[in-house]
């Protein structure tokens, strides 16, 4: 199958700016996520979609493809769809599986990708899949830059929040708390099918994606990952996933390729 990888990319952001070319450890946190997508087994190439020259420039002055994109998108499935289009155009083959990849993810790891991955090559029916990963605070759970997931007993998502769900004020012990991880691949044609669908009104109450799919009964399937992984929003998670980065195992693997 012909499997790509697009990380969708900006240099706008409101909470913390340039974010992409956040410095962690001597590496732009782009350049992160990029290698270490690349060390992906399943994945047949890695692209970066951007509407930002200095993003394009970097990424392949570092020998890797990246795609540019319009300014206006406002979603990064819309910048993730239009780049594949184009990456199709040009390399006159059609990809089967898309799988976009937050560039704010640093801390992604291959067997992350590829477990991701996995239910779409086991299972045609399922035609997106969503990685997600246990919170280990309340401090993460109540976190507003957390998106939030329950699932069903079969790891379906069932909603999607930036609250705390499910509630841990019943005096419930245990309580589940897992976090969306932003490792999203989707079937080909079923990207641009879900960027055609109208927003929903939980989407745009909650500010997450997802929900619009779960609004229109589509399932989604969740995988759980046990690997310890961090977005970043803030200068403090910078700081955060830069301490936890220094003895990260795969560093050894790419950060040669650093120019």
């Amino acid at each position: 199958m012909n499997i790509i990888g697009i990380i969708p990319a900006r240099l706008a952001s409101s909470r913390l700016p340039r974010k992409p070319m956040a410095d962690i450890l001597g590496m732009p946190m782009l350049g992160h996520v990029y290698l270490r997508s690349k060390l992906s087994s399943i994945l047949n190439d890695v692209y970066v979609a951007t509407c930002d020259e200095e993003i394009y420039n970097y990424i392949t002055d570092l020998g890797g493809k990246a795609v540019m994109t319009s300014i206006s998108h406002e979603r990064a499935s819309d910048r993730t769809a239009e780049a594949l289009l184009e990456i199709e155009k040009t390399t006159g083959q059609l990809a089967e599986i898309v799988v976009m990849i937050q560039g704010d993810e640093p801390m992604v790891t291959p067997e992350m990708i590829n477990s991701a991955i996995e239910p779409l090559l086991v299972d045609k029916n399922i035609n997106i899949v969503n990685l997600m990963a246990s919170m280990k605070t309340q401090e993460e759970h109540e976190d507003p830059a957390e998106v939030k997931v329950v699932v069903d007993k079969n790891n379906f998502a069932l909603y999607f929040s930036r609250e705390p769900i499910p509630s841990r004020k019943k005096g419930v012990e245990n309580v589940p708390m897992l976090k969306q991880v932003c490792i999203i691949p989707f079937r080909r044609d079923f990207l641009l099918e879900y960027n055609s669908m109208e927003q929903t009104p939980l989407e745009i109450i909650e500010s997450v994606d997802m929900n619009r799919l779960l609004e229109n009964g589509i399932k989604i399937k969740m995988v759980m990952s046990s690997e310890d992984t961090y977005s970043i929003d803030t200068i403090a998670d910078l700081e955060n996933v830069t301490a936890r980065m220094k003895n990260d195992h795969l560093l050894t693997k790419y950060m040669n390729r650093q120019k």
